[in-house]
């Protein structure tokens, strides 16, 4: 198989096995009906087993996939008119972020999203989906614009986290992403968030103050990603998957603790296995969602909003401060 996976190596022996005996069978001209088969049975229990139940690093692995589907290609299979604006008209446009105007169901939109390369010249033109201050202010820019003109923002969400060089720095990337994340929680129009692929550090939480997020089942979502997290952990990014295990990164893990909304079904086998499908669950998660948002007032959108953040996480809290213990200085 193309692009494949390690785990997923048994499965493409198997394949490989089924293609020769059906070579051979031809060549031969000897009936292996049978045996081809049951060897097409196996395939299919053995894919079933390996996709139904994958660990956290083997998500992770799937949602850096060279060919998962990028922010553009949904944005081109979901939505209809799309333009693409360009500019954060203070420095530069960044590649790492596109966006603009686009029609969902006749509905006009403002689309945003990360955009990683499809190959090696086009990911170091788009930092390899990692934004530089520019790029988080030309996102901003659209959004003002969009709330400005009463349009829902849709975001998509696909990048390691923003870009960490010296360049970035210097141009304010840390004020960048803060400025996202508070004008975003201000919006007076639907927000829905779209994680797509991996969503880490700043670099994602800049798109992703949303009235609803939204996950693709095999995507991941994090503070930091797994590698970053490993370095400072280990001293060693080469245990990311070790890492993967214990940060909660996955779908299910969020959905429970609160952090998304929803999970959209993947094609078995991951997103770039059918393109189309998966642009068809996006779409309809996307208008479900629309036209639940679109009944609230600007007032109660904001107000949605503060309470979805608010829920996140669990804690506990003392009901009177007599409760406390007394500092071991004030006891006598």
């Amino acid at each position: 198989m193309a692009g494949e996976l390690p785990f997923e190596k048994p499965l493409s022996e198997l394949r490989k096995k089924i293609d020769e005996l059906q070579r051979f069978s031809q060549e031969r001209d000897i009936d292996f009906s049978d045996e081809i088969s049951r060897l097409e049975q196996r395939y299919q229990q053995l894919q079933e087993e390996l996709y139904s139940e994958l660990k956290p690093v083997e998500k992770m692995h799937l949602a850096r996939h060279q060919q998962r589907p990028t922010s553009l290609e949904f944005i081109h299979a979901i939505f209809t008119d799309f333009i693409e604006l360009h500019g954060d008209r203070l420095f530069a446009d960044d590649l790492a972020i596109v966006g603009g105007l686009a029609k969902l169901d006749g509905i006009p939109v403002t689309v945003i999203g990360h955009q990683r390369g499809k190959d090696t010249k086009d990911n170091i033109a788009r930092f390899f989906g990692s934004p530089h201050p520019e790029g988080f202010r030309k996102a901003l820019r659209l959004m003002q614009q969009a709330n400005k003109f009463k349009r829902p923002i849709v975001t998509f969400i696909d990048t390691k986290g923003a870009y960490p060089g010296n360049t970035a720095e210097e141009r304010g990337q840390s004020e960048a992403i803060a400025r996202n994340l508070r004008e975003m929680a201000t919006f007076g129009v639907p927000i829905i968030c779209v994680i797509i692929g991996e969503g880490g550090s700043g670099g994602a939480l800049a798109l992703g103050v949303g009235n609803r997020v939204l996950m693709l089942e095999n995507a991941i979502y994090s503070a930091i990603s797994p590698n970053g997290a490993a370095s400072i952990l280990w001293k060693d990014a080469g245990k990311a998957d070790q890492a993967a295990e214990a940060m909660k990164i996955t779908a299910k893990d969020l959905l429970r603790l609160g952090v998304i909304e929803e999970i959209i079904p993947e094609p078995q086998g991951g997103a770039h296995r059918d393109v189309p499908q998966q642009a068809e669950s996006i779409k309809v998660a996307l208008s479900k969602h629309l036209v639940e948002l679109s009944s609230l007032s600007a007032e109660q959108l904001i107000d949605d909003r503060y309470e979805k953040f608010r829920k996140v996480g669990s804690f506990t809290t003392l009901e009177t401060a007599e409760e406390l213990p007394a500092p071991e200085s004030a006891q006598v």
